[in-house]
């Protein structure tokens, strides 16, 4: 038996719906205003919703809003007397799985309902398989999005091999810990997990923290020193910021890596050692390597098994998953309870592009945590966060502008990666060259499909010139399929 919530402030023509579903497998809940519908929302959700747009106390269209800022999987067909095309195109863009018009036919709305109904089962268990499949975490690691999903995926894929892994992303995107997952995730998780900083160490010290010294090899030299190749014996060594690695250790590394022999500094006695090699770098190594800044052969070595992490701007709802953790984790350590985000702060949170990745995020929701008593954070608890230009958001350079501090903008966000510059013209979308022909499912296909056209390709893009969510459209594109 499925639920049905009818909003039809019209007793007669609500009894006449509810005549016409009196077979089918269903119950029918009857509210006549707005308020009384999200009151029902927030007790439970229907398989459907039955929506007249006019209304007494405001318009039906509120509801679609609600439904849509919250999230919730629940189809909506709108059954509205205003039977203009403009009404229809504002009720998908919000949202809304059909339109009807009325008078509405028995059979018209048996044949929606059923629809509408099975879209609701096979949406809850593809949910319901989404949950069980994918991940929302592993290893340390938060998030539940498809970009991250591949991330989870590889690392399990490559933990159980003794090929060497190269971590490429953006500073604060986590690639310590995505070499420690795969350390856990490997036969060698007993063993040590050794991190070297390769821009931290200097120059004239590099090749001792390394591979190690004997006893008197330099002045300071007052004993024997493993070094971290050897320290890691068995285990994991990770090279972080392997760009910064001087090219004269460079070829003693790849050495090593070639022979598996550690030659210490002051000896010409070598040890063999097992490790598995992971390395990381926020630059592009292969610029590195144009540059001859890193040495081919060596990059070909290391770069067996890539594994790229995505800045958290890519990562789509994952910023509101992360950010909640951090606030109840960092509530309870100041000794407070936190109930969440405002609709506003959320937004506000997943606007901004984050260019200090999960790191500048978890700074700002513990200082959050930190200035605020608890309760709800409201978007003006939210701290003011620097802007930065395009090309500070799209990678890290190594003398960035000073920031200036600007309040979070409030306006629809840009697309992830390609922020606007401030004269850039922003895109609108022309009426479909198919017209306004033929059914209201095929006009909105001819309206998708051009704005990804216009966009030319870029589904995030499209998405903000229809102003509806990626998901929407993905979803949409897999039903046509």
């Amino acid at each position: 038996m499925h639920e049905i919530l009818l909003v039809e402030d019209s007793g007669s023509i609500a009894a006449l719906y509810q005549t016409y579903l009196k077979d089918e497998p269903v119950s029918v809940s009857h509210v006549t205003r707005v308020d009384e519908a999200l009151a029902y929302l927030q007790r439970r959700i229907p398989a459907l919703i039955l929506l007249d747009l006019n209304l007494p106390d405001q318009h039906g269209g509120s509801i679609l809003r609600e439904v849509h800022d919250h999230g919730w999987t629940v189809p909506i067909v709108v059954i509205t007397g205003n039977g203009s095309v403009e009404s229809a195109v504002e009720a998908m863009r919000l949202g809304a799985y059909d339109f009807l018009i009325k008078p509405t036919e028995k059979e018209r709305l048996l044949t929606t309902v059923r629809n509408a109904i099975h879209f609701f089962t096979l949406n809850s268990q593809l949910k319901e398989f989404r949950k069980q499949k994918h991940k929302e975490g592993i290893c340390g690691f938060i998030g539940a999005s498809p970009i991250m999903q591949g991330v989870y995926h590889t690392l399990e894929q490559a933990a159980s091999s003794t090929a060497s892994v190269f971590v490429v992303g953006e500073s604060g995107t986590g690639k310590e810990l995505a070499a420690q997952a795969l350390h856990s995730l490997s036969e060698r998780e007993q063993q040590p997990f050794i991190a070297v900083n390769c821009a931290a160490i200097p120059k004239d010290l590099f090749e001792s923290e390394l591979f190690g010294h004997s006893k008197g090899a330099f002045t300071g030299a007052s004993k024997d020193r493993l070094g971290a190749v050897r320290s890691a014996n068995k285990g994991t060594l990770f090279l972080d910021e392997i760009c910064e690695m001087p090219l004269d250790l460079q070829t003693k590394l790849l050495r090593f890596l070639q022979t598996g022999i550690v030659t210490p500094v002051g000896t010409d006695k070598g040890t063999q050692v097992d490790v598995r090699i992971v390395c990381a770098t926020n630059r592009d190594p292969w610029v590195e390597v144009d540059e001859g800044n890193f040495r081919e052969d060596l990059y070909y070595r290391l770069h067996v098994i890539p594994v790229m992490l995505p800045p958290l701007r890519q990562r789509g709802d994952d910023i509101l998953l992360l950010a909640r953790r951090f606030l109840k984790q960092f509530g309870r350590e100041e000794g407070k309870s936190f109930a969440g985000f405002s609709a506003e702060a959320e937004r506000m949170l997943k606007q901004y592009p984050w260019p200090g990745n999960v790191r500048q995020l978890q700074n700002v929701i513990r200082q959050i945590c930190v200035m605020h008593p608890g309760g709800k954070i409201a978007k003006e608890q939210v701290p003011r966060l620097p802007s930065r230009t395009r090309a500070a958001v799209n990678s890290e350079t190594t003398q960035p502008a000073q920031p200036t501090l600007t309040a979070m903008d409030t306006t629809p966000a840009p697309a992830p990666v390609e922020i606007p510059e401030p004269n850039e013209p922003i895109a609108s979308l022309d009426p479909p060259s198919q017209g306004l022909n033929g059914s209201l499912a095929q006009m909105e296909r001819n309206w998708i499909e051009q704005a990804i056209e216009q966009c030319d390709g870029n589904i995030t893009k499209a998405a903000g010139l229809l102003d509806v969510s990626p998901s929407t459209i993905y979803r949409k594109l897999q039903s046509w399929q």
